[in-house]
C-alpha cells in the first residue's frame, strides 16, 4: 500500500498529512515492543511483585494479566484499524459516543490518555535513574547509597536527553526500531539462558517454590496480596497502544498498527513469562533480604547473587541502556498524542504546542512539553517511596480510563460502525466486554495502599493524583466563559470536505477493496 493510500484514509478522517510516513510495519511493531521493554520493565517493577506473592506473583500473576491484556489489545486494534490517527482514543470516543456526550467523553478520554502517557515517560525514566544508580552502588561495593535527590537529578538529566532523542526526524527514529527489537530479544534470551547457568546452587529454588511459593510482606490476605502484585505486569505490558499514536507516521497504518499492537503484547507476554520463571528459579527464597539490600534494586540484587560484581555490571549496563531506549520511544509516543490533542485545540496553549519543526518535521514543542510535565510529576518522589509508586500506578489507571471510553462507546454509543481491514467480527462484543470488566477491576485494585494499616508513608497517591487531575479536567471543561464546554467540539478538520471526498474516491493499491471485504465480512456475521 502506498503512502498516498494512508494520506487518503487520513483525509477521510478529517486531517491533512503533516508527519512523514517513514515507519514500516516492522518498525511500528518496534515502537510498542521497545516501550514494553520486557526485561528492563520487569526489573523496574519487580519491587511491586516480590512482596505481594513472590514466585506466585511473578509467574502466575504475569500470566493472568498478559491473558486479559490481550483482550484490551484486540479491542483497541479493531478501532485502530478503522480509524488510524495519532489522537486515537479520544478521536474514537467522539466518533462513536452518543451525540449529547461526544465532546465531554472525548475531552475526558484525551486528558486521561495525556496523563497516562506523561506518567509512562516519568515512570520509565525514574526506573532508568534507579537502575543507573544501582550500578554505581554495585561498583562501589555498596558503599554508595543513592538518595532521593540523587535519583531525581539523574531523572532530570535523562529527561533532557530523551527530549533531544525524541525530537529527531521521523526517518531516524524509525530506523532505530530495528536495533531496539534485536537488542530486546537478545537480552531476553540471554537472561533466560545465562541466569540459570550462572546462579550458585544456594540461590536455586526447586520447582515447588518457583511455581507455588508465596511470600507476603505487607499484611494483606494472601489472595488480595496476589491481586495487588498485578501492578508489575500491567505496567510492563501496558504500553502496547504506543503504535496507535504513531499511526500518522506509519505506512499501511490500518493493517500495520493493529498487528503491531497485538504482536507486541503477545510476544512481550510470552517472553516476559519465561523471564519471570527464570527469576523465580534463581532468586533464592529470602525475599526480605532482596528487598532490604543496600543496592536498592531487587533485580540488581538477584543478579549480584548470581553473577557477582563484574558479571552484574556487564549485564546491568545493557539493561540500563535498554531502559534508556524505552524512555526515548515513550517520549516520542507521548509527544504525538499531545500534538494530536493540540491540533484539535484541547490543551491549554494549543496554538503553541501544535507546531511542526521545519527541519525535523516532528512536534518538538510537544516533546519538550511531555518532558517538562514528567519532570514536575517526578517531584512526587520527595513525598516518599509510596508517592513515587503512584507514578507507576498512574500508567495503567490513567490509560485504562482512556481505553474504556472508546471501547464502550463503540458498542453502546449507537453510532454506525464501519470496520477497517482488521476486524474481530462477531467476537468484537465479547472481547470488548471482557476488556472493560478487566480494566474496571484493575483500576479499583490499583488504588489500594501498600498495607492494610494506612499511614502517610504507605498511602497510595494514585487516587489523589488521578482523581485530582480528572477533577481539574472536569472543572476546566465546565468553567464559565472559558471552559471547554463553550468551545471544544472534538476533532477539528484540517482538510476541507471537497478534498476529503476527492481522496476517498481514489482507488489506490487496493485500499477500497480491503475495506469493502472487511465491511462485507462484518455485515455477513
Amino acid at each position: 500500500m502506498s503512502q498516498y493510500s494512508d494520506e487518503a484514509r487520513l483525509a477521510r478522517l478529517g486531517y491533512k498529512q503533516e508527519f512523514k510516513r517513514h515507519f514500516t510495519p516492522l518498525e511500528v511493531f518496534g515502537i510498542s515492543f521497545s516501550i514494553i521493554g520486557i526485561f528492563p520493565s520487569i526489573a523496574s517493577v519487580l519491587v511491586y511483585a516480590l512482596p505481594n506473592g513472590g514466585p506466585v506473583a511473578l509467574v502466575w500473576g504475569w500470566a493472568l494479566c498478559a491473558f486479559f491484556l490481550m483482550f484490551i489489545t484486540m479491542a483497541l486494534a479493531e478501532l485502530g484499524s478503522a480509524a488510524p490517527t495519532s489522537g486515537g482514543l479520544y478521536y474514537w470516543s467522539h466518533k462513536y459516543a452518543p451525540p449529547k456526550w461526544k465532546n465531554f467523553l472525548s475531552w475526558i478520554c484525551a486528558y486521561s490518555n495525556t496523563m497516562g502517557n506523561i506518567a509512562s515517560v516519568a515512570s520509565t525514566d525514574w526506573g532508568f535513574a534507579v537502575q543507573l544508580l544501582a550500578a554505581v552502588s554495585i561498583g562501589s561495593n555498596m558503599s554508595y547509597v543513592p538518595t532521593t535527590a540523587h535519583i531525581y537529578g539523574v531523572y532530570a538529566a535523562v529527561l533532557v536527553c530523551h527530549g533531544f532523542v525524541a525530537s529527531m526526524a521521523t526517518r531516524a527514529l524509525a530506523r532505530l526500531q530495528i536495533v531496539f527489537i534485536a537488542l530486546n530479544v537478545l537480552l531476553c534470551l540471554a537472561i533466560i539462558i545465562a541466569l540459570p547457568a550462572a546462579t550458585p546452587s544456594e540461590f536455586k529454588n526447586p520447582a515447588s517454590y518457583a511455581f507455588g511459593g508465596f511470600d507476603n510482606m505487607y499484611g494483606w490476605p494472601n489472595g488480595f496480596a496476589f491481586i495487588l502484585s498485578f501492578l508489575a505486569p500491567l505496567w510492563s505490558i501496558g504500553a502496547f497502544d504506543s503504535s496507535l499514536h504513531m499511526s500518522e507516521e506509519a505506512t499501511n497504518a490500518s493493517i500495520a498498527v493493529p498487528w503491531a499492537m497485538m504482536g507486541a503484547c503477545a510476544i512481550g507476554g510470552v517472553l516476559g513469562w519465561a523471564i519471570n520463571v527464570a527469576i523465580a528459579f534463581c532468586m533464592g527464597n529470602d525475599i526480605d533480604t532482596i528487598m532490604a539490600n543496600p543496592i536498592g534494586q531487587p533485580m540488581a540484587t538477584i543478579f549480584f547473587d548470581s553473577f557477582g560484581q563484574r558479571g552484574t555490571l556487564a549485564i546491568w549496563s545493557i539493561v540500563v541502556f535498554m531502559q534508556f531506549l524505552m524512555g526515548a520511544d515513550m517520549a516520542a509516543t507521548c509527544s504525538r498524542q499531545i500534538f494530536a490533542f493540540s491540533r484539535d485545540g484541547g490543551l491549554p496553549f494549543s496554538r503553541y504546542l501544535y507546531r511542526m519543526h521545519p527541519w525535523t518535521q516532528t512536534p518538538v514543542t510537544c516533546v519538550w512539553f511531555a518532558c517538562g510535565a514528567s519532570l514536575l510529576l517526578g517531584l512526587l518522589a520527595f513525598a516518599g517511596p509510596a508517592a513515587i509508586g503512584a507514578i507507576f500506578s498512574l500508567v495503567p489507571t490513567g490509560q485504562f480510563v482512556a481505553y474504556s471510553i472508546p471501547i464502550a462507546c463503540r458498542f453502546f454509543g449507537g453510532a454506525e460502525w464501519v470496520p477497517g481491514p482488521f476486524t474481530l467480527g462477531r467476537w468484537g462484543f465479547p472481547v470488548a466486554v471482557i476488556a472493560l470488566l478487566w480494566m474496571a477491576f484493575s483500576i479499583v485494585i490499583l488504588l489500594f495502599p501498600t498495607t492494610p494499616t494506612v499511614v502517610s508513608a504507605d498511602m497510595n497517591y494514585t487516587a489523589l493524583v488521578l482523581g485530582g487531575w480528572l477533577l481539574l479536567c472536569v472543572a476546566y471543561y465546565f468553567l464559565p466563559v472559558y471552559g471547554g464546554v463553550h468551545w471544544f467540539t472534538g476533532p477539528v478538520r484540517t482538510v476541507d470536505d471537497a478534498a476529503a471526498r476527492d481522496d476517498s474516491s481514489e482507488s489506490v493499491d487496493g485500499l477500497p477493496e480491503q475495506e469493502k471485504y472487511a465491511q462485507e465480512k462484518y455485515a455477513q456475521e
